[in-house]
């Protein structure tokens, strides 16, 4: 029988949902403990006339999947919980792989989120190794690849992205791309005897792989449509910043060429193609040119599928059916707008939501979209939506001393702060600049 999941009484926070909560350990013990916590306020409120699903059912069960399944015991829960996963793996962080877990700083035991005694405790039934092929969104059932049928009195897509692939790059040896574990494991082992690498995509993935295996002593070229690094997150002005700092480290930057093909001999990547015709020798190629949400077992569902799985307000895509992660697109009454987050904060803190909307509540997702990219020794933070043809100012501290917070305005608004190397600053902006798009939710710490 798995240990109960419960908090000492000393740590239980009645407003759990709206705390971020982390692991510690204390007297040879494992504890959760909840930073920004409210005691005293109220449980989640129920909705009239809704009666709680004694079964959930959640697929996918990286960060957003296992930080649903952990606040849906805070909450209450004590009917059956599975977690579906098409890896074999525990549980672990993504965030760490293109940076700690690349450069051989980790090893994959300290990416995991929990230990196995932790996931015990959870009382959770984890289906590790098959992939969800189909969902009946009507009768709340999912198909396996094993042909096994799952089902529950709620479903919680958590299955995340796929990364997108380049023409031909599967019939070459030397051509990775970064999205799992494996994924990593198999491109550290290869980068330990290359010369040379070719980075194809100058967005956050590309940046920070590029980085890391500069790092590691390889010969790193930086290839991409965009004529500034990450322009889509963070614009033209810090992009042409960021390229500087990767120049300054010695990286060949290839950027607003497109790819035309990936060259090889007898089997094996040898070089990527620009369509100026140039060719960039690689002894090993990253293919970082974005990713797609993993929707396409859902065909047939009945959910409305788009730029992700499309939900309402409170991340809910069908009755019984909510979406949680990087494949949701949900309505933001703040910003009167749909939106689809690809990054950890989000995974954690829409997961809170879900769980408790899942059990009866009635609370909208308002989250104030962040994501941060650390690359050498800057750690870059983004808040809001930077987008890339705003005004960028900025507001304290100076570019040149490579320590600096900026306000991003679009037909003078803000919609978007970032600090660079300094995140105590940039919160300070978020929370006075863009505070306001959190009509039903505390600012919780980034």
């Amino acid at each position: 029988m798995p240990t109960p999941f419960t908090l000492p009484p000393a740590y239980m926070c009645r407003f759990s949902y709206r705390c971020r909560v982390k692991w510690a350990r204390r007297d040879g013990r494992d504890h959760l403990d909840a930073d920004m916590c409210r005691p005293g306020h109220p449980a989640p409120p129920e909705r009239d006339g809704v009666t709680p699903p004694g079964s959930i059912l959640i697929v996918g069960a990286s960060a957003a999947g296992l930080s649903t399944a952990e606040a849906l015991r805070r909450h209450g829960h004590e009917g059956r919980l599975t977690l579906l996963d098409a890896e074999p793996h525990l549980p672990y962080d993504r965030p760490p792989l293109s940076k700690q877990v690349l450069a051989g700083l980790w090893e994959p035991a300290k990416a995991q989120l929990r230990s196995p005694a932790q996931l015990e405790a959870l009382g959770a039934r984890f289906v590790r190794g098959e992939r969800a092929v189909a969902l009946d969104a009507g009768a709340r059932s999912v198909t396996t690849s094993s042909g096994r049928v799952l089902s529950a009195d709620a479903v919680v897509i958590a299955t995340g992205l796929t990364s997108r692939r380049l023409p031909g790059q599967d019939g070459l040896a030397g051509v990775h791309t970064l999205r799992g574990l494996d994924d990593v494991l198999t491109l550290r082992t290869h980068l330990a005897g290359a010369r040379r690498l070719v980075v194809v995509g100058e967005g956050v993935l590309g940046a920070e792989i590029a980085a890391t295996a500069r790092g590691l002593g390889l010969d790193v070229t930086l290839a991409g449509l965009g004529h500034t690094l990450l322009r889509d997150q963070v614009g033209d002005v810090i992009g042409a910043l960021l390229g500087r700092l990767h120049a300054g480290r010695g990286i060949r930057l290839r950027l607003g060429a497109a790819v035309e093909s990936l060259s090889g001999e007898n089997g094996r990547v040898i070089g990527v193609r620009l369509a100026t015709g140039d060719l960039l020798p690689a002894d090993a190629v990253v293919v970082a040119v974005g990713s797609r949400p993993a929707t396409g077992w859902l065909a047939g569902s009945g959910l409305t599928l788009g730029d992700g799985v499309e939900c309402d307000t409170r991340c809910r895509a069908a009755e019984g059916v909510y979406a949680v992660g990087d494949v949701a697109a949900f309505e933001h009454e703040g910003l009167g707008r749909r939106l689809r987050l690809e990054n950890r904060t989000n995974a954690t803190e829409q997961a809170q939501v879900v769980a408790a909307n899942v059990l009866g509540a009635d609370r909208p997702y308002t989250p104030i979209p962040y994501f941060w990219t650390d690359q050498y020794d800057v750690k870059l933070q983004a808040h809001g939506l930077p987008a890339p043809d705003a005004e960028v100012s900025v507001t304290e501290g100076d570019p040149e001393q490579g320590r600096f917070a900026a306000v991003y305005r679009e037909d003078g608004e803000i919609t978007g702060v970032l600090g660079w190397n300094m995140p105590k600053q940039a919160r300070v902006l978020r929370q006075r600049s863009l505070g306001a798009w959190q009509r039903s939710q505390p600012l919780s710490s980034a």
